[in-house]
């Protein structure tokens, strides 16, 4: 690229880059100033205000009992929270799993070690399971906390799928790593788990494989290295496509997105886990979470704490026994995962393998795929959890042609660990999956979303009503990626530098800190980071908290609560809720300053160094090609005559679909019900074969509709196949269901085109049969010809 035209493009860049600074101060400002103002005047500009703290000096020496009391158990819980802390570091910790559990496989034992274990769910009382019905394995995150989120609580994903009478394994880890394992010797133990599930329910479904997070992506690598095994997979908030998010004027998204550039790369990772000692401490991993919302972690969640001292204990302590537990990772297993997915982006590309070893194809999975994501994530957006579509297919057409059904369930707010822990979301979301997971496996190819509509179902006002709507790749991904992925292309500039630092320091400084570490300071470290010793500090190990229990005790005796509508804790609510508004203003501000200095470097950067040189990997084309270029489209159009009975139907079946329509789940139950009661007229095919095929004849009736339905008879050359095609006809057309679902007046004329041209297919060959007996023999000695030619 010429001088001038850098110039002209790092001005253009940094304009933007200023404008869109600008915009998200200006939002933060005014975000601010909207939970500031409220407040103001009910409180210090309130004339009422000073007359009522000062009218009444008992309820004054009331409030400071009620806050002195509060304090006291405020500091008792967090006691508590430290002497539980101690106690699971010194067992190992524990998962937090609510339900009771037993161990199925554990793989310390296999001949590549991990510290993984297979634990197999013990229904609760009152919850029967059947071992026919499909078993669900779901995985944990592995991101510095403890395995269990999946099944924290009664309503949770555990409790919705147990209480559908479906058996439940879930894969744990332990907090120590296996000397030398690596992520490619953790998937290939969840193979031996998936295998294990697979063997202990021989008559039921394949297994559905539930991710979360972190564990989203490991799901699908089991999915693609064991694809004959795997069932539908879901896969909740998981990052799939790590240089994508939401880069526009308004309030500062997204803050992970930019932190491996503004660290330099993957070099601190090695860094962490060489001062460790060969071992990477997960505590490194929540302290950024805990960074992402300084308002909660330092001061909305001890408020809440002290605010509701009476009550909130048990949540409190409940909660910080998951997110207080730190576990660790080998130097290779984060060193993985810093290079091929936080920064080299990988995943969807497939370039994740070892030496020696081949890499993980996506397109290779063969079983349905649900993937639930929430607008208000900021760890997750949900360009990185729908993203790796765009990048792995490229195109609606090549996922119909490959027989791929992927369905997207949005969420509007809950944030990332909500997905996960929340009652709401299980009982919604969650519960509605596990319930239409069998037909989801029955949809035609392609992409949908799914909606939850609540209190429409006549009767149950309480009840939720899912519909699937079909969708285009490409509409979506315009929706989701306001910029056409523009602002993606700096983070190559970040692989790049990321690529360079890290040899710095394996060249020049690796070596002096690995002489220096070893298991005395490695230990030592780690009880000194911060969140260890934000628990311990606070425990039966300081002695200077031994008052705590027994002051703890008395206050409870002697509890004289004050009622929140007083004057002075109404004045305390206003003040802690000034103190959080602040917390997230700078957060804010923080954040946005945090992107705009990442665009400022690394967008010239990419232009000046990698701008001409370098693919731009996964970025979509700026403006949409016509579908009929794209080479399966071709190779659909090509062989639109060729084919059989299964193309016959798949392609009938795609000429009476009902286009953009929504979906009702009834209507997809429906259509499950009779392929089951007619069953012996559908060809004796795969799921995913028959998916395949259905995918093709749905691009070649969308684009060639006319073509497709004049070739029809061609595909049914034997006459039995006809008759067999003509009687499915006619008892669908009669079958009340069918009647039931009220067809449309467009499907009713295909039905009768497609019932007429096959009659009359059926009636010339007849005519040209009795006619021209002399002429079979040929005609039969010429078919093998053609068919081999073809």
């Amino acid at each position: 690229m010429e001088t001038g035209a850098l110039l002209v493009n790092s001005l253009s860049v940094g304009s933007r880059v200023a404008t869109v600074f600008q915009q998200r101060l200006k939002t933060a400002q005014q975000r601010y100033w909207e939970r500031i103002d409220p407040l103001y005047r009910q409180g210090l500009a309130s004339p009422e205000l000073l007359p009522a703290l000062l009218s009444d000096p008992q309820g004054m020496h009331r409030y400071a009992v009620d806050l002195t009391q509060r304090s006291v158990l405020f500091w008792e819980t967090l006691w508590k929270r430290g002497n539980h802390f101690i106690d699971r570091a010194r067992d190992g910790f524990t998962p937090v799993l609510h339900f009771q559990h037993e161990t199925v496989l554990d793989a310390r034992q296999l001949e590549r070690p991990v510290n993984y274990a297979l634990l197999r769910i013990v229904p609760p009382a009152g919850v029967t399971v059947d071992p026919k019905r499909r078993p669900y394995l779901i995985i944990d995150p592995r991101a510095g906390h403890g395995p269990g989120i999946g099944g924290f609580k009664d309503d949770s994903e555990v409790g919705v799928v147990l209480r559908a009478g479906h058996a439940v394994y879930f894969v744990i880890f332990f907090r120590d790593p296996q000397p030398g394992q690596t992520l490619l010797d953790v998937c290939a133990a969840e193979q031996l788990f998936l295998k294990k599930v697979r063997s202990l329910h021989p008559d039921s479904p394949k297994p559905a494989v539930v991710g979360n997070c972190q564990g989203g992506w490991a799901a699908m690598m089991l999915a693609v290295a064991d694809p004959e095994d795997t069932g539908p997979i879901v896969i909740n908030g998981a990052p799939m496509s790590y240089w994508s998010g939401s880069w526009s004027e308004g309030e500062g998204d997204n803050p992970m997105r930019y932190a491996a550039g503004m660290q330099g790369g993957t070099w601190l990772a090695s860094l962490a886990a060489d001062l460790g000692n060969g071992v990477f401490d997960g505590a490194h991993l929540v302290q950024n979470f805990e960074n992402l919302n300084p308002a909660n972690s330092f001061w909305d969640k001890y408020y809440h704490l002290l605010d509701k001292a009476d009550t909130e204990s048990p949540r409190f302590l409940d909660f910080e026994r998951w997110w207080g537990g730190y576990y660790l990772m080998n130097r290779e297993e984060i060193e993985w995962i810093a290079s091929r997915l936080f920064v080299g982006n990988r995943l969807w590309s497939g370039d994740t393998g070892s030496a020696g070893a081949p890499g993980f194809d996506l397109r290779s999975i063969r079983s349905p795929i649900i993937l639930f994501a929430s607008m208000g994530d900021n760890i997750t957006p949900p360009q990185q959890a729908f993203n790796w579509v765009l990048d792995v297919y490229g195109s609606t057409e090549e996922i119909k042609a490959r027989g791929q059904v992927i369905v997207g369930l949005k969420h509007e707010s809950i944030g990332h660990l909500g997905i996960f822990v929340s009652s709401k979301v299980a009982l919604k979301e969650h519960a509605q999956i596990v319930s239409v997971l069998k037909s989801i496996e029955r949809l035609p190819p392609g992409l949908y979303s799914m909606s939850i509509i609540e209190g429409q179902v006549p009767g149950d006002p309480e009840a939720h009503r899912v519909e699937f709507q079909e969708r285009r790749l490409e509409d979506i991904a315009a929706k989701l990626n306001r910029y056409q992925r523009v602002d993606e292309r700096p983070f190559e500039a970040v692989a790049a530098v990321s690529g360079f630092n890290q040899r710095a320091y394996e060249l020049f400084l690796q070596p002096v800190v690995q002489s220096l570490s070893n298991d005395a300071s490695a230990r030592w470290l780690q009880l000194w980071h911060p969140l260890r010793v934000q628990n311990w500090s606070v425990s039966r190990l300081n002695p200077w908290l031994s008052w705590v229990a027994p002051a703890a005790e008395q206050a409870r005796a002697q509890r004289a609560r004050v009622p929140d509508d007083h004057p002075w804790r109404q004045m305390e609510h206003w003040s802690a809720q000034c103190i959080s508004a602040s917390l997230d203003h700078w957060r804010a501000v923080r954040d946005a300053a945090t992107e705009a200095t990442f665009f400022s470097v690394y967008a010239p950067l990419f232009a000046l160094c990698l701008g001409g040189k370098q693919e731009n990997r996964g970025l979509p084309p700026a403006a949409q090609r016509d579908p009929r270029e794209l080479p399966v489209v071709r190779q659909a159009l090509d062989g639109i005559a060729e084919g059989g009975y299964a193309e016959a139907l798949a392609r009938v079946a795609a000429l009476l679909a009902e286009g953009k329509a929504p979906l009702p789940l009834s209507r997809v139950e429906m259509r499950s019900e009779l392929m089951d009661t007619y069953a012996e007229y559908l060809p004796a095919l795969s799921p995913h074969r028959w998916r395949s095929i259905r995918g093709v004849q749905d691009i070649i009736a969308r684009l060639e509709p006319e073509r497709a339905l004049a070739t029809l008879p061609t595909l049914l050359s034997h006459a039995d196949d006809r008759i067999r095609l003509l009687t499915l006809l006619d008892m669908l057309s009669t079958d009340r269901r069918v009647l039931g679902a009220q067809p449309t007046p467009p499907q009713l004329e295909m039905l009768d085109r497609i019932r007429a041209l096959l009659v009359e297919a059926k009636s010339t060959r007849r005519r040209v049969a009795s006619g021209s007996a002399a002429v079979q023999p040929l005609a039969a000695s010429t078919q093998p010809c053609m068919k081999e030619g073809q």
